[in-house]
């Protein structure tokens, strides 16, 4: 009898129990039948540590990164595909038979996958809360969908204001709110980006990449002022299933 091969998969982060994903591809393994495939947390509290997991870890196939990885993976890789490297960040690593890492970015497809079907035509322009790594897939995939948008971050930058400019005009120019912070997730569910929430109509969106918890303070303050509100869970979903295909091409 031939034994099982073992393919492992997992997930890169810090402080990254609240994630979904561990649950999902090991639910995805039990239902449709992937015999010998398993899904694990590497849980590092530095980016230095990551040769180790690859060096450490056999049958490794592909990884799923996130916060506060994406941007700083990227050098410990031998390549990335062609739109990881115009967005500049990583949320999925495919392993080779000869042992390379090559980067690619499916942020950027999950969300514009599950922005698309919300969007009407007074939705024009995106305001992007933060500038990190996964707020480039957004901006990336807004591109796609020719949607003019403007990051919003702690200190005024290239492209962007911070907070304390956001007011009444700000939400009459742009329709699309986008929370791609890390504020608010599962366990300080009680926080939520600094912004004007009473400026919030039914006539925008807010879209929070986050999903545990499923309906974040930012998401519960702007549906209360009659906004459209989506959670980060289908941009995972289709993101992760995007992921699944890479790794097994």
């Amino acid at each position: 009898m031939v034994d099982t091969v073992i393919k492992r998969f997992g997930l890169l982060g810090r402080n990254i129990s609240y994630s979904f994903s561990k649950g999902y591809f090991t639910d995805k393994f039990n239902n449709e039948n992937f015999v010998g495939c398993s899904y694990e947390n590497f849980d590092i509290p530095e980016i230095s540590d990551f040769p180790e997991v690859i060096k450490n870890t056999t049958d490794l196939k592909g990884l799923n990164v996130t916060i506060p990885y994406k941007e700083t993976v990227i050098p410990f890789l031998d390549k990335l595909s062609k739109k990881a490297e115009i967005i500049g960040a990583v949320n999925t690593i495919r392993i080779t038979k000869k042992g390379k890492l090559k980067g690619y970015n499916t942020d950027y497809y999950g969300f514009k996958k599950s922005l698309e079907p919300l969007l009407l035509p007074q939705h024009k322009k995106a305001l992007i809360l933060g500038t990190g790594g996964a707020s480039k897939g957004v901006a990336f995939a807004l591109d796609e969908l020719n949607i003019p948008y403007t990051f919003v971050s702690r200190e005024a930058k290239e492209n962007g204001i911070d907070y304390d400019r956001i007011n009444a005009t700000t939400f009459d120019n742009y329709q699309i709110i986008i929370n791609a912070t890390p504020v608010g997730t599962s366990p300080n569910v009680d926080a939520f980006p600094l912004i004007p929430y009473e400026f919030f109509t039914d006539k925008h969106i807010a879209y929070d990449l986050i999903y545990n918890p499923a309906e974040t303070q930012f998401l519960k303050k702007a549906k209360q002022q009659g906004a459209q509100i989506k959670n980060g869970l289908d941009m995972l979903i289709f993101q992760a299933e995007k992921a699944w295909k890479i790794w097994n091409k």
